[in-house]
């Protein structure tokens, strides 16, 4: 774009509750805020969009050919997640529409998260806390799952038996030495990999394609990948070609003791085989931030203790918000003067 005196006009679209970028893009641009017309989006836009060609998508708009046929001056989309599957990216290269993400942004804040699920799964880490809380932990007699102890006279034994008992029943297993089969090695599944590895754990990974100098087995469908290991963690790209590609044959090939941790897109999974599989005992547990029809979760997970749920929020920290603000204003000032992008997404 050429030179001016003037700050460029940006479009800009978020939710009422994601206000984090307000202030950068306030500072850098002159913004055109389409969330606080009332008017219906289409209108809006066809009535003050016309000529912009910025656009700063925050949150999950759905970006389709219809909503991009009020925009017909748009060069530059900018979307403030990792995933684009809201984004039609087929309309974009027809169109010419370069498109940015948030790129390495919440990688490190995503991976954490996807380690504390599987810690928090195997290690039933919520169960005990809600066991410590009901105070059955040291009430004689008493114990979830309807399990109680005969003796009532000697509370050190009572404390004791209910200790053991909810051990057993829980069944305490181990994070070190797992094996954990990765799907999606990249920026996140990467840091995911390097995370485990202080514990560990065998590492392995499926992707679209082999990754070279990386020391870990590689496999070239999920089924293989789900049949040698004990846990699996998502934090692929949700396509055309990725969606439920862990179905019912992979869970039941990956065992009744393994676990499921889902940092990537609900649409992944096979929500409704996942939900038969652990009521089934077909696997043993599931972490999971992201559900296929978000905000819905499945009502049979709630009462689960081998599973944790998550309401999406792997990337909501401070220091991941503030990364993803400067991702985006950086790809907006290269865009502005004609520079390269820096986080742009191969539209195929």
């Amino acid at each position: 774009m050429g030179e001016s005196s003037e700050s460029p006009l940006v479009l800009v679209h978020r939710p009422p509750t994601l206000a984090y970028m307000d202030d950068h893009l306030s500072r850098n641009f002159r913004l055109l805020n389409a969330h606080l017309s009332p008017d219906p989006l289409p209108l809006f836009l066809s009535r003050h969009a016309a000529s912009v060609t910025a656009f700063v998508n925050i949150g999950r708009l759905k970006i389709d050919a219809e909503l991009l046929s009020h925009l017909p001056s748009l060069q530059l989309l900018v979307c403030t997640s990792v995933g684009t599957d809201h984004v039609d990216l087929a309309e974009c290269k027809r169109r010419g529409i370069a498109v940015t993400n948030a790129g390495d942004a919440f990688s490190d804040d995503v991976a954490d998260c996807a380690v504390g699920l599987l810690i928090s799964v195997l290690r039933r880490i919520p169960a005990g806390d809600r066991y410590v809380r009901s105070g059955n932990w040291s009430k004689p007699g008493q114990f979830q799952l309807g399990i109680k102890v005969s003796s009532q006279n000697h509370k050190e034994e009572n404390f004791l038996m209910n200790l053991v008992l909810f051990y057993e029943s829980v069944l305490l297993l181990q994070v070190s030495g797992k094996r954990v089969g990765i799907i999606g090695l990249g920026s996140i599944g990467s840091r995911i990999a390097k995370r485990l590895e202080p514990f560990g754990c065998i590492i392995s990974y499926n992707s679209r394609t082999q990754k070279q100098s990386i020391p870990y087995r590689y496999y070239s469908d999920v089924l293989s990948l789900a049949a040698d290991n004990d846990v699996l963690v998502l934090c692929c790209s949700l396509t055309d070609q990725t969606r439920h590609v862990v179905n019912r044959e992979v869970m039941e090939s990956l065992g009744k003791e393994g676990v499921i941790i889902n940092v990537g897109r609900g649409g992944l999974i096979d929500e409704e085989e996942m939900v038969k599989c652990l009521v089934e005992g077909v696997i043993g547990g599931a972490g999971l931030d992201v559900f296929e029809k978000e905000p819905q979760v499945p009502e049979e997970l709630f009462g689960m203790d081998n599973v944790v749920l998550s309401p999406h929020a792997a990337v909501a920290t401070p220091g991941a918000l503030e990364s993803v603000a400067e991702v985006a204003i950086a790809n907006l000032k290269a865009f502005f003067k004609n520079q390269p992008l820096v986080s742009p997404v191969r539209l195929g």
